[in-house]
């Protein structure tokens, strides 16, 4: 279904008395999950799939999304986050990326918010009502194992960029850049996708795990939530190996806070989110410094935005405004994605891109596409970045690319 289409849309929503864990219901053919602390969304079957390009795709599935909750029918009992009529989302890093950026609406969702379970079917006017229950869900098949290499930024290539990224930020073409590297692997016929996405919700519990449209992977980066006029974003720029003991782990954390390069990347992404915001929001506030966030294998410097958005503003409005941050691509923003452009010789996909849900509110919950692979048939693309600045190592970013890829290679290489 294109982005002009405008469907008349059922929507009722009703508790459920008990729902299982949303690993458990994945459904096998197109897993679609939204996921973190075990609070969440499961999609199945599909009433409509909206896809946007080019330099105006957020604000254009902005404006298709209003117009299909202006001529929707909605039912809903549980009025929480994610009841109702919701659109699962994913959007293309570049404005002149290949990959589709889409809206996709299931014809069930199944959500779990605050101890309360529920469903929600979603019908084109006039279509047979889909079943509002947990669809029959196929067992567990056989289990991906993917073996990687480099895509097409090899390891000496991703150097030599890093290198040259370096040059020209000592010239003072800009202050910071992102640059990613590619790894490729291959998925054996009949490999079922959704072990990987189990052990990616198991391991990184406090990340947002997701599968939308092929795009799976943990973000540990909250892009932006707007939940009830009030909105809160997370910033993380800055990385570090974590420790191999207590000892070691506390130094690491504790090198990372008083990093200058780290610190200075950090800031450049915080000044980056609430530039943004501003003009969206009635008031915003931060904490007066990063602290550190620990994941399963990394440490990140972290700094948490909230406040109050204004008037008729919605989650994709500021998706818009904020995509892409300075974690993601750099400072200034034009300066350094003209450079990603130049150094990069793959598209970047969506990955780095933003990914989430929004409702018919237009409340939302976006997360920056992190930690991810892309799964189109039977390829499986990786992605990694890290922050270039003034006096960055070429090895050392290489080594923290590595880091970063840890998650989704390991959830698509077990070891047996």
């Amino acid at each position: 279904m294109s982005a002009s289409t405008n469907p008349r849309l059922t929507v009722e929503t009703t508790p459920l008395s008990a729902a299982p864990a949303f690993t458990e219901i994945l459904d096998a053919a197109h897993p679609l999950l939204w996921r973190r602390r075990g609070a969440g969304l499961v999609g199945y079957g599909l009433t409509a799939r909206l896809e946007f390009r080019g330099a105006n795709r957020v604000a254009d599935a902005a404006f298709a999304w209003h117009e299909i909750v202006a001529n929707a029918t909605v039912s809903d009992t549980v009025n929480l986050p994610g009841s109702g009529l919701t659109a699962f989302g994913s959007f293309a890093f570049a404005d002149s990326s290949a990959a589709s950026s889409v809206l996709v609406i299931p014809e069930v969702i199944i959500g779990r918010r605050d101890g309360v379970a529920f469903v929600t079917t979603t019908t084109v006017e006039g279509h047979a009502p889909a079943q509002a229950r947990i669809p029959d869900i196929a067992p567990l098949g056989h289990r991906p194992k993917v073996s990687f290499s480099s895509g097409e930024q090899s390891e000496a290539g991703y150097r030599a960029s890093v290198r040259e990224a370096v040059g020209r930020i000592q010239r003072g073409d800009m202050s910071k850049v992102v640059l990613a590297r590619d790894l490729r692997g291959t998925l054996a016929a009949g490999a079922d996708i959704r072990p990987m996405i189990i052990d990616l919700a198991q391991s990184y519990p406090d990340c947002w795990t997701f599968s939308i449209d092929g795009l799976i992977g943990s973000s540990p980066e909250t892009l932006v939530r707007v939940h009830d006029k009030t909105m809160d974003a997370r910033v993380l720029a800055g990385t570090a190996a974590r420790g191999t003991d207590a000892h070691t782990d506390l130094e690491a954390a504790a090198e990372l806070a008083t990093s200058s390069k780290d610190l200075d990347e950090h800031a450049f992404a915080v000044r980056s989110v609430v530039d943004s915001l501003e003009p969206f929001t009635s008031h915003l506030s931060t904490g007066d410094s990063p602290f550190t966030l620990r994941l399963a294998n990394l440490w990140h410097l972290a700094t948490d935005v909230t406040g109050a958005v204004a008037d008729g503003a919605t989650s994709l409005d500021l998706v818009a405004a904020l995509h892409p941050t300075a974690a993601v691509a750099g400072t200034p923003r034009n300066a350094a994605l003209e450079l990603i452009e130049e150094l990069e010789p793959f598209d970047r996909g969506r990955y780095a891109g933003a990914v989430g849900w929004v409702g018919a509110s237009g409340d939302g919950e976006w997360a920056i596409a992190l930690r991810c692979v892309q799964v189109e048939g039977p390829t499986v693309t990786a992605y990694a970045g890290c922050g270039v600045v003034a006096n960055s190592d070429a090895e050392a970013e290489l080594r923290e690319t590595t880091m970063k890829f840890r998650p989704v290679v390991e959830a698509l290489s077990p070891i047996d």
